[in-house]
């Protein structure tokens, strides 16, 4: 029976992608703050009889420093994870977090240092055993700082930078490392933009994810037209796009 560990599984994405991974033949384990909630999620499931019921498990991305002993718990459950989805993150409005560094601070070791903190132990272990996935999920916002949200944006393309390094690393033992670069998404953390065209549903992201994975991607933006948009973002002239208001 595969294993597969979702991080941050209270997110729209990461919800959508464990009702579309859950079969007889897969073990789930949802980890995340809110245990509650991941309860009705492993219900759900269960009640579908999409397989056995997920595991639950309490994760603090934010918690460093309890990271070591949640991954010694994950491994003591199950022995073996044979995929591991990151998919937590904070995103605070730009103009808020300029003011208060709590804020930005909130947002950079969220999506940052606790990204790097417990992949990092994921990593480690599937390097001894040569074999393994790892999806991190990451923003277009990452791929040029831009105005309007830089300090969530500095966070993301860390997160990228570190999943490419990651994905090099890991290669000889057999290991892939996906990178997910998501636009807009139609979630919680979005609820206070005005949805538009460019929005997308949790549902779209979660095929497009697990149809890269079987793709063996390193990285894919989703949908895809963000791709296109990113590319012509990225080369716009520094003087000119200084005067843009992205």
């Amino acid at each position: 029976m595969k294993t597969v560990l979702i991080l941050g599984a209270n997110s729209g994405m990461a919800r959508a992608l464990a009702r579309l991974t859950a079969s007889p033949a897969v073990q789930l384990i949802l980890a995340g703050r809110n245990t509650k909630e991941m309860e009705k999620t492993a219900a759900d499931l269960e009640v579908r009889g999409h397989g056995p019921k997920p595991f639950i498990m309490a994760f603090d991305a934010q918690a460093t420093e309890t990271h070591e002993k949640f991954w010694s718990q994950v491994l003591a459950k199950v022995k073996v994870v044979d995929e591991v989805y990151l998919f937590f993150g904070q995103m605070h409005p730009q103009a808020e977090a300029q003011k208060d560094f709590h804020l930005a601070e909130e947002m950079l070791v969220t999506n940052y240092v606790g990204a790097v903190s417990i992949l990092e132990r994921v990593a480690a272990t599937m390097e001894e055993r040569k074999q393994g996935l790892i999806v991190g999920v990451s923003s277009v916002a990452g791929d040029r700082g831009r105005r309007s949200n830089y300090l969530y944006g500095s966070s993301k393309a860390g997160l990228s930078a570190f999943l490419s390094g990651l994905r090099s690393r890991l290669v000889p033992a057999g290991v892939h490392v996906l990178t997910v670069k998501p636009g807009f998404v139609d979630t919680p953390m979005t609820a206070g933009m005005k949805k538009g065209l460019l929005f997308a549903k949790p549902e779209t992201i979660a095929r497009g994810i697990l149809k890269a994975v079987k793709a063996k991607k390193d990285v894919v933006y989703l949908p895809f037209f963000w791709r296109w948009i990113m590319l012509v973002i990225i080369h716009i002239p520094e003087g000119m796009f200084k005067k843009t208001r992205l």
